[in-house]
């Protein structure tokens, strides 16, 4: 356990360091944290954090630096988080996909770092379902979602099937099975294939199953903004390694996917410091996120990602709001 000494110490070391991105030594410490220490008091105090793993010396620097756990302690234990600075700014009801854009574009402006938005989990229910003929054997299904959302897809079949045929099918599917599941749809149409004319069951067999495709391809897109954010970060542009491996990290979507589906699963705002994550081990890299909602159900995830070396209560509040924002605007497009 640190005393209040220490930790009134690491406090001011990690806030100098987030400040100004150069090594915190004795002298600028004492400063700092306003404590009428010697030199060497304040040098002894390091040497305990840094053998606790807290802070580290880089290079022959007489400074030190936090380490992931040192910021790890910091935010849980010393970050105090003063809320409104951010409350001006909104998003307005639109489609879902401007509206996670958008949301991507705000948290990146607003942290100079990467925005990162889940898109929401589209239904598997269908609203309206079309088919239009564009030769002989090749039709178009145009299927759309309840949320407005229009797929396209083409499809080959055996039959030529005439214009009336096709709607006698896109009728009979919008009349029995609007409002249900795509797999809820596939299993009453088997049930129901032998009342159905065999030429019209196959046609709607086949759009169900193109259905179900189109909806998994659009599942959980990630939508990315400000990359390049990152360039003007020293802690990345002297370092060409580090920036390689953040530039694959948003290339490599499914990981942070994975990531940000874990904080999901938890209320408010979480971070993620350095290799904590176990998904994105990259101790250069911090993620704070937060889910967001329609009408009270978590639909998907939003967050910044940028250095260790950010300032976390800003970015609190930044995601905080935008997930705030981005529930209001959804929630509200009908």
């Amino acid at each position: 356990m640190l005393d209040d000494r220490a930790k009134l110490l690491l406090k001011a070391l990690v806030e100098r360091y987030i400040a100004d991105g150069q090594p915190v030594g004795s002298r600028t410490l004492s400063k700092a944290s306003g404590l009428d220490l010697s030199p060497a008091t304040i040098r002894n105090v390091m040497s305990d954090l840094e053998e606790l793993g807290l802070i580290a010396s880089p290079h022959t620097s007489a400074g030190r630096i936090p380490t992931a756990r040192g910021y790890r302690l910091f935010v849980d234990t010393m970050l105090t988080v003063r809320q409104g600075q951010f409350a001006a700014h909104s998003l307005a009801p639109d489609q879902p996909q401007k509206v996670i854009s958008n949301a991507a574009n705000l948290l990146s402006s607003l942290s100079q770092f990467v925005g990162v938005v889940i898109a929401p989990r589209r239904s598997s229910v269908f609203r309206h379902i079309e088919f239009l003929r564009l030769s002989e054997r090749r039709l178009l299904v145009i299927i759309v979602s309840p949320e407005g959302d229009v797929q396209n897809r083409v499809i080959f079949t055996e039959v030529d099937y005439s214009q009336t045929q096709l709607v006698e099918a896109a009728n009979y599917l919008n009349s029995n099975y609007v409002g249900l599941a795509i797999e809820q749809v596939r299993e009453r149409l088997q049930r129901e294939v032998e009342s159905l004319r065999s030429e019209i069951a196959s046609l709607m067999q086949a759009a169900v199953n193109v259905s179900s495709d189109a909806i998994a391809e659009t599942q959980d897109e990630v939508v990315i903004s400000g990359e390049r954010n990152l360039l003007a970060v020293t802690d990345f542009s002297n370092d060409m390694g580090h920036l390689r491996r953040a530039f694959d990290l948003f290339e490599q979507k499914a990981q942070l996917m994975r990531l940000l589906d874990i904080a999901g699963q938890a209320e408010g705002v979480r971070i993620f410091i350095g290799g904590e994550s176990k998904v994105v081990p990259f101790e250069d890299l911090s993620i704070v996120s937060a889910p967001y909602e329609v009408d009270g159900q978590v639909v998907g995830t939003l967050g910044v990602i940028g250095p260790t070396r950010m300032a976390y209560d800003r970015m609190i509040q930044i995601v905080d709001i935008t997930s705030k924002l981005v529930s209001n605007a959804l929630s509200h497009h009908k």
